[in-house]
């Protein structure tokens, strides 16, 4: 082990390139830890030199980090974690919490946990604690490099959310997947086949990181391909497009149930196996050092 190298790189480093890795913002890098903008730039300069990389570079106005640096943010993830849980050892007092929390999640699944976030927040002493991103914006590789504390998405337990080794998964919350419709569409009175399914038009939810659903491999072997007339990121845009067509859209019961944008849309089960379907908490196995995180955990999977 190279202690003189070692002794040349402090916390204070891995806190700085940590944050900038999340923001890419040496004045948002600043703001947040509480120093100046030259301080910032300062340390980012004195790591260059001892990493011998550029960890970033600017293309226009944006600082954009180096392939290096991203290789090594899940490393600077679990020592700062790690370090964390050593400074915050003991039992978590939420009323004393200086820190944020943040989430990654679908606008669909937050309609799911809106009300359980607000009882959380309430419990926190000041606003702005507890920060939730799009999936899209945040997702898997943000986890793994700790720039986000905890995803919630709905998906086939068939199809685990990742196969990163460093990620943990658990499911919270078990569900149902429906067929919804207009109610001026055709098939309204009617009893929903496969070969009715199939006829029609229906509008899917891209997702780059979950791997084609069970219950679309299931279908297209045993009885044919859907035609997707339009992909939409999440279940609310797909109820609003449902709305305005005779598009099918296939989702979460749940979601169904309680959202707005599905309201007035008529629900039917669908006409054949689609497996099980879940939500579940996914988190870095090395977050959970942090006492904060453990409490939050603890809220969400209600333990």
């Amino acid at each position: 082990m190279d202690f003189l190298a070692l002794s040349r790189i402090s916390l204070k480093h891995l806190t700085v390139l940590h944050v900038m890795l999340s923001s890419n913002s040496v004045t948002q890098t600043a703001n947040t830890l509480c120093v100046t903008a030259s301080s910032v730039s300062k340390i980012l300069s004195q790591l260059r030199a001892q990493l011998n990389d550029e960890l970033f570079y600017r293309d226009g106005s944006q600082l954009v980090p180096t392939p290096f640096a991203l290789s090594i943010a899940p490393q600077i993830h679990k020592i700062l974690a790690s370090m964390n849980g050593i400074l915050h050892h003991g039992d978590f007092k939420p009323e004393t919490f200086n820190g944020s929390i943040s989430l990654s999640m679908r606008e669909s699944t937050f309609e799911l946990f809106a009300g359980k976030l607000s009882q959380i927040c309430q419990q926190l002493p000041s606003a702005n604690q507890i920060k939730v991103y799009a999936k899209e914006q945040m997702s898997f590789d943000a986890l793994i490099r700790g720039q986000v504390d905890f995803m919630l998405l709905p998906h086939d337990i068939s199809q685990p959310p990742t196969k990163s080794h460093e990620l943990v998964w658990q499911q919270i919350l078990s569900d149902e997947m429906v067929c919804l419709m207009s109610p001026n569409h055709p098939l309204i009175n009617e009893l929903l086949t496969v070969d009715a399914y199939l006829t029609y038009q229906h509008i899917g939810i891209h997702d780059k990181d979950l791997s084609e659903p069970f219950f679309e491999q299931n279908l297209k072997q045993q009885y044919g391909e859907r035609k997707v007339a339009i992909s939409v990121s999440d279940f609310g845009s797909a109820a609003v497009m449902c709305h305005q067509s005779t598009y099918l859209l296939t989702c979460s019961k749940m979601w169904a149930n309680q959202a707005y944008q599905a309201q007035g849309l008529v629900q039917k089960p669908l006409p054949f196996e689609y497996g099980k379907v879940a939500y579940s908490l996914v988190w870095n196995q090395a977050s959970l050092n942090d006492p904060a995180l453990q409490w939050l955990h603890s809220l969400i999977v209600g333990k």
